[in-house]
């Protein structure tokens, strides 16, 4: 998943942008309200992370910009502020979640994965479609109760096209998944990788969820539940 931190603690906005890319996530993080803006129209993120104590402009403000501007992604708060008043605010500007600093990562992760999930339709930590079983948690796949190897890019382009299912996927959406620079994208990387990723798939049993949708991008055919 590609997620927005937005953090102006420069130790705390390394340490997120750290351990999120250990987790399997593409990371984008600002110090800022202004930059965080400027990011959301570049690009298409599935989650923002974002303090309440920003310079300049405030989370707060920040978020409701964010609203205003179409943008439906999930928003989880970081305040180090305790009192209720700053969670009620938060909530009510438009974000979906909030954790209170000084916080462990597992918790803000486990309120993503959820935030994740309920974003993409999802309530279980496991996603299914037949023979095919994604373990959110874990990051492992398995394909008639045997474990599939997949390298990291596979799993995360799985992923996101189960998270999707029955939509059409643009191969820039993919390479935002995998790559956060713009210079390191490449769209033959993105047929590779699903074309390895369908041999997989495929194995003995012929079960093959991802079609190509020429000139737009890839879907994945299967219903997820």
């Amino acid at each position: 998943m590609k997620l927005l931190v937005v953090e102006d603690e420069a130790l705390l906005r390394h340490h997120l942008q750290t351990r999120l890319t250990e987790s399997g996530h593409v990371v984008e993080s600002v110090p800022n309200a202004e930059e965080a803006l400027y990011q959301s129209e570049q690009f298409n993120h599935d989650l923002a992370v974002i303090d309440l104590g920003l310079p300049g402009m405030s989370g707060l403000d920040l978020i409701r910009q964010l609203r205003s501007r179409g943008k439906t992604f999930p928003i989880l708060i970081l305040t180090a502020r305790g009192n209720w008043q700053d969670k009620v605010e938060g909530l009510a500007a438009g974000a979906d979640d909030y954790v209170v600093k000084p916080f462990q990562f597992e918790e803000l992760e486990a309120r993503l994965n959820a935030l994740l999930r309920r974003s993409s339709g999802f309530t279980q930590s496991t996603i299914v479609a037949g023979p095919l079983v994604l373990d959110l948690n874990r990051k492992q796949a398995s394909l008639d109760d045997q474990p599939l190897a997949l390298t990291a890019y596979e799993y995360r382009i799985l992923e996101y096209l189960m998270r999707h299912h029955q939509q059409v996927v643009a191969k820039d959406r993919l390479m935002e998944q995998l790559y956060p620079d713009d210079d390191e994208r490449d769209p033959n990387v993105i047929e590779v990788l699903v074309g390895r990723l369908r041999r997989k798939l495929e194995g003995s049993s012929g079960f093959k969820p991802i079609d190509t949708v020429r000139g737009l991008g890839y879907l994945f055919n299967e219903r997820c539940t």
